[in-house]
């Protein structure tokens, strides 16, 4: 397969805050997969398509948009139904883009779509790409110019919810040595080094110790997701 379904993060409302692998991965595909919150399928409120309207205009490129109802609150079946979309325009266009605010990893429906993906198309899966963007915290924290952590101190993401929920937790700032014995596996363990880097090494579990600075051990919450 040939044809490859970027699913692309937009960032936090600044078009010039997307990044330069997001604006490629845009400007190299044949349509763009936008989600709207109405159901007549218009832009009219849409931030994401604000986004996608300033950077045709800067950057001097235009593709064919193809809206996704994104209803407030998703069912299975609007998933489905948006996998379907991303199928059909496929099929129809070759390599698209599916946009999303923020960044793709924290509380986006790109991972809801790619769960569907890799059980139902699982070609189309291993042909997609995901790309991250600036989240909305780190920019609400260069705002007012605070550090979101700094030295000894830990960042925590809470979401507002009247009930107990699952967590994925990053391990960070390691030092050379340092024995990872008191990690602890709750979900799927993975362990990043060097990310980016000619050295970069990316596997499942962890080390008896840390061997390089660079080092980022994720423990990702393996909870099914719902809706």
């Amino acid at each position: 397969m040939d044809t490859k379904l970027y699913m692309v993060s937009l960032g936090p409302a600044d078009p010039e805050l997307i990044t330069l692998k997001a604006l490629r991965a845009l400007q190299n595909a044949h349509a763009i997969c936008v989600p709207t919150k109405s159901p007549e399928l218009h832009f009219e409120t849409s931030i994401t398509h604000g986004i996608l309207q300033a950077l045709f205009k800067e950057f001097g490129f235009e593709k064919p948009l193809i809206p996704l109802f994104s209803p407030m609150k998703f069912q299975h079946k609007d998933w489905e139904a948006q996998v379907k979309i991303l199928n059909d325009a496929i099929k129809t266009y070759g390599t698209i883009c599916y946009v999303t605010l923020g960044d793709a990893g924290v509380y986006s429906t790109v991972y809801y779509l790619l769960d569907i993906l890799k059980k139902e198309h699982p070609s189309l899966y291993e042909h997609c790409v995901v790309i991250p963007g600036v989240t909305s915290f780190s920019q609400a924290s260069a705002k007012i110019k605070k550090p979101l952590c700094l030295g000894n101190s830990r960042f925590e993401l809470v979401p507002l919810l009247d009930k107990d929920v699952s967590s994925t937790k990053v391990y960070m700032r390691p030092k050379t040595g340092t024995c990872t014995k008191a990690i602890e596996a709750q979900g799927e363990l993975f362990t990043f080094e060097n990310l980016n880097l000619p050295s970069e090494q990316i596997f499942k579990g962890k080390k008896e110790c840390i061997e390089h600075y660079m080092t980022l051990l994720i423990d990702f919450n393996t909870h099914e997701h719902s809706s």
